[in-house]
């Protein structure tokens, strides 16, 4: 259990220094302590419910024409093993031609999502479907726009491969709305909306009883 809280803890830790070190994000202190808030309710939740249970991950993404890397962590199930909470953050990256060299370039920016997802339905003995939905909110890079926040929802469906209880592969496909719109840039393109796709793998700390 010991175990388990250090690793939320260094992760709830390294996620909010990431934010601070985006030097091209200028988010205001109000902001910043609210996803604070939001990360330490999820590292805490249901912690004394059971001893064994949490999940950590890594996940390679594509939201609308956006690649990105990232980090998640899933809290136990809770209401009798039917729902879970997964918070998840990621670098991505918006594909542009710079106002100034006129070459393309890639702009980082952040986004952090905080979602429920259902008891995982076996469809074999070895694959999981599941569905999650919540809210996102993206740091946009002060190059790209000026607001220093959006806020928007996005909606997955996924398939769960496990090799062993303990570790699993993901695939996962669905969409999301911000009205993300970089008006620095000659056109205001829209980025971050529409389609996303994600894959990845999960380490669990419980053994799975399905």
């Amino acid at each position: 259990m010991n175990v388990l809280k250090t690793y939320s803890i260094a992760l709830s830790y390294k996620v909010t220094s990431f934010i601070k070190g985006q030097s091209i994000c200028k988010i205001q202190k109000l902001k910043l302590k609210k996803l604070s808030i939001i990360i330490v309710f999820l590292t805490t939740i249901n912690i004394n419910a059971q001893e064994k249970g949490y999940e950590i991950g890594f996940q390679l993404n594509e939201y609308q024409n956006d690649f990105g890397i990232g980090l998640q962590l899933t809290s136990p199930y809770i209401f009798n093993e039917n729902v879970a909470v997964r918070l998840r953050t990621n670098m991505m990256y918006f594909q542009h031609i710079d106002s100034k060299s006129l070459e393309y370039t890639w702009t980082p920016y952040t986004n952090i999502s905080l979602g429920v997802f259902g008891h995982r339905a076996m469809i074999h003995e070895n694959i999981a479907l599941y569905g999650e939905g919540g809210i996102v909110g993206l740091l946009p890079s002060s190059n790209l726009t000026s607001k220093d926040l959006y806020i928007g929802g996005y909606g997955l469906f996924g398939f769960e491969f496990y090799f062993i209880p303990e570790f699993s592969y993901f695939i996962e496909a669905g969409g999301m709305g911000v009205d993300a719109v970089a008006d620095k840039l000659p056109g205001k393109p829209i980025y971050s909306n529409g389609f996303l796709t994600s894959v990845g793998f999960r380490i669990t700390f419980r053994h799975r009883n399905e």
